[in-house]
């Protein structure tokens, strides 16, 4: 499943730079993930890279957005076609 931020969010950008999709960008108050770049990291990391450098906790997994690994894993297929995942 996608991750999102929530509204706890200092709009510190730490997030932002350490996505390797680039789904993160900055909102009107708070930074906002794109689920449809979001790939959990699956692809490049073992661990959301987005929720390890938060301070406030503000990435969590979107419910609205479940997908199961392999999903993930094509998205990041479609996104980085010239990547081999990790």
């Amino acid at each position: 499943m996608a991750f999102k931020i929530t509204e706890d969010c200092i709009s510190c950008a730490a997030c932002e730079t350490e996505c390797p999709n680039e789904a993160i960008s900055e909102g009107e108050e708070i930074f906002l993930i794109d689920p449809n770049k979001c790939t959990e990291c699956v692809g490049f990391y073992d661990t959301q890279q987005c929720a390890s450098v938060c301070p406030v906790d503000a990435c969590v997994p979107d419910p609205d957005h479940k997908e199961t690994k392999d999903q993930l894993l094509a998205k990041f297929k479609k996104l980085h076609p010239d990547k081999e995942p990790k």
